[in-house]
């Protein structure tokens, strides 16, 4: 069976994108193949996307050679149009409706005979692409690999280097957790509707050697205090957790501020705290 181009599963559904639900389309398979592309292979795994809408991403991941994709939308609407994929590739693609925000963990959504490893591909939706990011990287679940797209600002944060405009508390936990790297740019015109501002993917890929799980939430804690305050100096803003002697315990310069410190010194904060 031939599949109707994505546009055309969009008219004959009556569909159209939900700004409540920061949606914006990626209709050109010639884009979301390349995005597959940079962040694959996926031969042989699983592949969880979340929030695939019509299906864009969706169709290029089941062109490879992954096991099986499984797609997660919380948008009821596309679920008949996702549905139809079934009649080309059979149980090697599965949706599940939900909420990937509202459960305890990503596996109690996932867990329908998969295997406890996966990828997570996605075109996140912009109004809650931050809060998944931190979900799957300080969460009990972890992914094989991450693929995400976000726009651009959060992007750009997520890759950030120590001392850069853009660095903050979502480059030191994405950095301290993952191997990260901004895989290409999209402008806003590739999307349908065009977004306000441009996009980037990244791929997160998880460290081999993670903290334990007390030191993962000292992490967010100490980072949350640091940029909170991030004019401050670091004596000022973690003296609730230690200040200056904490510092010094971490060999870092009480006088510093938050945008100073590396990736690998707030885990030494926080393995201290």
């Amino acid at each position: 069976m031939t599949l109707p181009s994505l546009r055309e599963s969009l008219e004959a559904h009556g569909l159209m994108a939900k700004k409540s639900f920061g949606q914006h389309f990626l209709l050109d398979l010639n884009i979301t193949r390349k995005i597959v592309r940079l962040g694959g292979p996926f031969d042989g795994d699983v592949v969880i996307e979340v929030g695939p809408g019509p299906g864009g991403l969706t169709r290029a991941l089941l062109e490879t050679e992954a096991s099986k994709i499984v797609a997660v939308e919380m948008d009821g609407r596309f679920i008949e149009l996702l549905g139809e994929l079934n009649s080309v590739y059979g149980e090697r693609f599965e949706v599940i409706e939900g909420d990937a925000m509202k459960v305890n963990e990503m596996q109690a959504l996932v867990d329908r005979s998969l295997p406890p490893l996966a990828h997570i591909v996605s075109n996140l939706p912009y109004n809650v692409g931050t809060p998944l990011l931190i979900k799957w990287l300080t969460g009990p679940w972890q992914p094989l690999s991450m693929t995400l797209m976000f726009q651009l600002e959060v992007a750009l944060r997520v890759v950030a280097p120590v001392g850069d405009n853009d660095y903050g508390r979502l480059s030191v936990i994405a950095q301290v957790l993952c191997d990260c790297e901004k895989l290409m740019d999209l402008p806003a015109r590739a999307f349908t509707p065009p977004p306000k501002v441009d996009s980037a993917v990244v791929a997160l890929k998880p460290k081999a050697e993670r903290p334990e799980k007390a030191i993962i939430k000292n992490l967010e804690k100490v980072t949350a205090a640091a940029f909170g305050q991030r004019r401050k100096m670091l004596r000022a803003s973690l003296k609730p957790l230690g200040g200056e002697a904490l510092l010094e315990k971490a060999g870092i310069t009480p006088t510093e501020r938050a945008e100073q410190v590396s990736p690998q010194e707030f885990l030494r904060l926080a393995s201290l705290i």
